[in-house]
């Protein structure tokens, strides 16, 4: 959004400076993106008499002028055609930068002459396009700043251009009159009446206007007037001054008229001529396929449900967008009809981008202009044409009614405090929102038809704090109403998801981030792909399901890196797995998966193809991270995307599993095309007791100076028992003393016979009390025996 700095003070009287606008602009939440000041540019370049003109010696175009500068009598060689005696002019001395020619100027011999500075023309100073002749003032003093004598006698010459960014939720910003409004609400000045007194209606238009039903909801008002008699031409130089400096092309008066409101109110306008309308206009709907040449002299194509309009010709106008070629306003244009109407911002939004338009008139359509002004607006452009150009207008053309946008909020002058911080007296907030626009009816604050973006009782307090200015805000220590450390806001899942989750990356696993939705072949696979868990509106075929299990995605992943030349993986996540599609029904799962070899090929360490006792042990250690017990069990009976004989459940007993690992099935590596070998764990941290002690601190360490001691026994039990079952067995021949139980060897064949084998273990005795004797350790391995004797039935073997 551009604007001068004059243009602003047509609406806004105010004596503040341009430094202090900017700043406040910036302050008001309109940031200043850059500011193109002339008057800076041409600070150095200074006011000359011209006492003698006289011709060079050894150049006909030449003159060797003498001149009254600031700095006393000086000698300048001049070539332009107008250079003589008793004219003003404007002098750049020596080390003056002239913009036009972007060169300093220094002193400098001319065929053998010297020169000390230049005579300047208008384009030398980026003044306009004239360099037929340097610059001849009509009056000035000598030695005065030439920008003191264009403020004084050409402003426009040197007015500030301002650009300011628009955020989207600020629409009457897009107006230079709404810009005004927030500086004066700001304390910067006052705002000026621009109201207009309507042009009497002359005569019955002879034109109707209608909208089709199903258009009312994108354009509820339009409103226009005919204008007979107009005389087009060229714009006064005020109006093309302002355009030019904003950077639009004046083209005539009746468009110029258009592109000044645009920017002046926020109100964009359309005009046609109505020698080339033929019959009445009609706001419609297209239904796809017909063409318009418009304005910018591209042929569009209109798709269905784009609002156009039309006359009994066909469509001549891109309602909100853009107007057609055909009924454009020329220099031969004397009867006009002027369009003022209110069009809804996401059906012209959605045309504009199908269409590849981008106007002035889509822009501030679509950000929401204020629909209350559209038959004033019209009355604003009637007035300058018929006051400019001459002519008569007819009655006002209505068809719809504005739409109704009134609404009120409550204004609570002390919700300042607890939702900006900051103290705002209520008179003064009441003052502010009067300024910005808003009627207040005792604690009732009505918003205006022009801020679509106040939609509650806290945007009320944003306005007053913007106003008052946010840099007022004073950082304050919050108020400590119970002293002391704030107690822990994360849940128990959420504190082991997070320490999982470094965990796994600290055994050196990658996390990824997969979709919830996989397809409904990788759902059957792992227990899902049933009707429960499918979506209705999946985003593809391949998300057609909730995930049942996170081990899916994490391969597929893996199949994905294999494909690209990545054989050796570790992979992991922590997610929500679902068993069905109601809330509740899904679980929070922790899940790794290691493919391919433990390391490179590397002669200082070893590679070797990661197997079940990889995932046994990093699903041990995430688990002991997150506070599972030390002592757990290995079961059998995994899910079937696990291999059937390596494999396990990782137990507190035969109903609570905190996880489970072992090898991916091989049928799965197939239909998930990776290539093995691949293992895996999945780890259910909900099933994990809740810790008892709430404290944060280690128990104390029981160590003990007295020497540990350990047995191995080898037992003959049946090929089908368990080592699970001897192992608990010794465990429990004597809690206090057996510090563990481990199996290290196991014997099929030879001369146990058929359908037997040999277990062994070893039993480590950890004495806290006195050191062991031998008749204690026989005594504790008679336990031993005999207990593992009668849960398992086996016998010492000899």
């Amino acid at each position: 959004m551009k604007f001068t700095l004059s243009w602003l003070k047509s609406h806004l009287e105010t004596e503040a400076s341009v430094d202090y606008i900017l700043y406040a602009l910036t302050d008001l939440g309109l940031e200043v993106e850059g500011v193109e000041n002339p008057a800076e540019k041409l600070r150095d370049f200074t006011i000359g008499y011209v006492k003698s003109a006289e011709k060079h010696p050894d150049a006909d175009k030449l003159k060797v002028c003498q001149v009254e500068t600031k700095d006393g009598p000086t000698q300048i060689i001049c070539g332009a055609p107008n250079a003589r005696e008793g004219i003003t002019v404007v002098i750049a001395s020596p080390g003056t930068y002239v913009p036009g020619i972007d060169t300093t100027i220094g002193v400098g011999k001319i065929r053998g002459v010297e020169s000390f500075g230049m005579m300047c023309s208008e384009r030398e100073m980026e003044l306009s396009d004239e360099h037929d002749g340097i610059i001849e003032l009509p009056s000035g003093e000598v030695g005065e700043s030439f920008t003191d004598w264009l403020a004084a006698n050409d402003p426009s010459k040197v007015d500030p251009v301002i650009e300011i960014a628009i955020t989207p939720n600020r629409p009457d910003a897009l107006g230079v009159r709404g810009v005004a409004r927030d500086l004066a609400a700001r304390g910067l000045g006052v705002m000026k009446d621009r109201s207009v007194d309507p042009v009497p209606a002359a005569f019955k238009s002879a034109i109707s206007v209608a909208i089709d039903e199903d258009t009312l909801d994108g354009c509820p008002v339009f409103c226009g007037r005919v204008i007979r008699g107009v005389k087009n031409g060229p714009s006064p130089q005020w109006l093309q001054d302002l355009l030019k400096a904003i950077g639009l092309r004046p083209i005539s008066f009746l468009v110029d008229v258009t592109n000044y409101f645009t920017y002046d109110l926020n109100r964009p306008l359309h005009v046609f001529d109505m020698a080339k309308v033929s019959g009445n206009l009609r706001i419609h709907r297209a239904k796809g396929g017909e063409t318009l040449v418009a304005l910018d002299d591209k042929e569009y194509t209109l798709q269905k449900g784009q609002m156009v309009i039309s006359d009994d010709n066909g469509p001549e106008s891109i309602a909100g967008v853009m107007g057609g070629l055909e009924t454009g306003c020329t220099e031969d244009t004397v009867d006009v009809f002027v369009e003022s109407a209110y069009w809804d911002p996401i059906q012209i939004a959605y045309t504009g981008r199908a269409l590849k338009i981008n106007s002035d008139a889509r822009y501030r359509f679509e950000r929401g202009v204020d629909p209350a002004f559209t038959p004033e607006g019209l009355e604003h452009a009637v007035r300058m044409i018929v006051d400019h150009a001459g002519g008569e207008a007819s009655e006002v053309i209505q068809a719809g009614e504005v739409p109704d946008t009134s609404r009120a909020y409550k204004l609570d002058t002390d919700r300042v405090v607890s939702l900006v911080g900051m103290e705002i007296p209520a008179d003064e907030q009441r003052a502010t929102l009067t300024a910005l626009g808003f009627e207040l009816d005792g604690d009732m604050a009505s918003v205006p038809s022009w801020r679509p973006d106040v939609m509650g009782e806290a945007d009320l307090v944003e306005e007053v704090a913007r106003v008052a200015s946010l840099t007022k805000l004073e950082g304050k220590p919050l108020s400590r109403v119970n002293v002391g450390v704030p107690k822990p806001i994360l849940t128990v899942g959420q504190r082991r998801a997070s320490i999982a989750r470094r965990t796994a990356a600290a055994l050196g696993y990658n996390e990824c981030v997969t979709y919830s939705f996989i397809d409904n072949d990788a759902a059957t696979l792992f227990g899902g792909g049933d009707d429960a868990t499918m979506l209705e509106n999946p985003i593809s075929s391949e998300m057609s399901h909730m995930r049942p299990a996170l081990l899916a995605g994490l391969l597929q992943a893996a199949a994905r890196n294999q494909a690209r030349g990545f054989a050796d993986m570790a992979l992991f996540e922590v997610g929500d797995a679902f068993h069905g599609g109601e809330p509740g029904e899904q679980q929070t799962l922790v899940t790794g998966l290691l493919i391919g070899r433990t390391g490179p090929k590397d002669v200082h360490g070893e590679s070797r193809a990661v197997d079940v006792y990889d995932a046994k042990a990093d699903a041990e250690a995430v688990l002991s991270a997150i506070g599972a017990p030390s002592k757990v069990q290995i079961m059998r009976g995994v899910d079937d995307w696990w291999h059937p004989g390596r494999s396990g459940k990782i137990c507190l007993g035969p109903k609570k599993v905190l996880g489970v690992f072992g090898e991916i099935h091989p049928k799965i590596l197939r239909e998930m095309d990776v290539k093995g070998p691949a293992v895996g764990f999945t780890l259910y941290p909900a099933e994990i007791p809740q810790p008892k002690n709430r404290t944060t601190n280690k128990g104390a360490l029981h160590a003990t100076d007295l020497q540990a001691v350990e047995r191995d026994f080898a037992f003959v039990v049946d090929a089908d028992m368990e080592a699970a079952t001897l192992v608990n067995a010794a465990a429990g021949a004597d809690k206090a003393l057996i510090e563990n139980v481990r199996v290290f060897d196991e014997f099929i064949g030879g001369s146990l016979g058929e359908g037997k084998k040999s277990l062994a273990i070893t039993v480590r005795l950890q004495p806290t009390e006195k050191t062991l004797k031998d008749e204690d350790i026989a005594a504790v391995a008679e336990k031993i025996v005999e207990k593992v004797r009668k849960a398992t039935g086996g016998e010492l073997r000899g």
